[in-house]
């Protein structure tokens, strides 16, 4: 993997636009005019509500549910019609709310399935192993390898995966996620789960991976104090729609962003 120094986040260019997403399923509108921009080197964070449609959003991005209405551009490029396998050979990698693993291999091979958008495999690689595909493979499992180093995962690199604890597995996640060398990372409530100690050293991981490969990352947590601590821009999003933009700090002390929290009583009373 090749370090790069973060763009400031005050750099003219977005790599991602989002302008105006919206997004239904039959008749519950889970995405209403929605707009991202997020700049090389930027940690973004899109937080709301259960049920508020981060996820939905991200899918949008990610060709998983495209979405109805609205433009979705990554360096420059509409990605529109686009299939989810032809975004993430663009330069967007994922890590899932909920862990998706594959059970019965090692963290090591795990990781190893990030590299396959750089794979060309083929019967004549395969023919000619030693001088064509044996290369290509070593070059592979370097990458792997530093992925493994950066993260700290070498004592579990050879378990299975289902046997290492959820923070762990959370980690190998991310590992695979940065093996495909992405521009864009999208984090999907990379810290559920986890105690203190483990939220801590993922969030340590996330700012590392930022600062060392210049990856911008769209941050979708629900914990605030890991949010406020590691964006630079906060969007917030309730049934669907943007309430509140800016800075976080900023942003978690609007009223609307409270309500939307707490409830309207609630917030009032506090």
């Amino acid at each position: 993997m090749t370090p790069a120094d973060p763009t400031s986040s005050s750099a003219p260019t977005p790599l991602l636009v989002c302008d105006r997403i919206e997004r239904s399923f039959g008749g519950l509108k889970a995405l209403k005019s929605v707009s991202i921009a997020i700049h090389p080197g930027q940690i973004f964070g899109l937080v709301g509500p259960n049920g508020s449609g981060k996820t939905t959003m991200v899918n949008a991005i990610t060709g998983f549910y495209p979405p109805d209405a609205g433009q979705v551009r990554f360096a420059g490029r509409d990605l529109r019609g686009l299939k989810p396998h032809r975004i993430a050979r663009l330069g967007i990698a994922r890590t899932f709310q909920n862990l998706a693993l594959f059970r019965g291999m090692s963290v090591l091979d795990n990781i190893l399935v990030g590299r396959h958008l750089h794979m060309r495999p083929g019967a004549l690689p395969a023919l000619f192993y030693p001088f064509w595909a044996r290369p290509a493979e070593i070059r592979h499992r370097a990458v792997v390898e530093e992925v493994i180093d950066f993260l700290q995962l070498q004592d579990v690199r050879d378990q299975p995966v289902e046997v290492i604890p959820l923070g762990l597995q959370k980690r190998v996640e991310l590992a695979r996620a940065l093996a495909a060398e992405p521009r864009l990372l999208i984090l999907d409530e990379p810290m559920a789960g986890m105690n203190q100690e483990e939220k801590e050293y993922m969030a340590r991981f996330i700012l590392d991976a930022r600062d060392a490969f210049g990856t911008a990352v769209l941050l979708i947590e629900h914990h605030m104090d890991v949010v406020t601590a590691l964006t630079d821009r906060l969007l917030v999003l309730t049934y669907g729609e943007p309430i509140a933009e800016g800075d976080p700090h900023e942003v978690i002390a609007r009223p609307a962003v409270v309500a939307a929290y707490l409830g309207k009583g609630r917030s009032r009373a506090a």
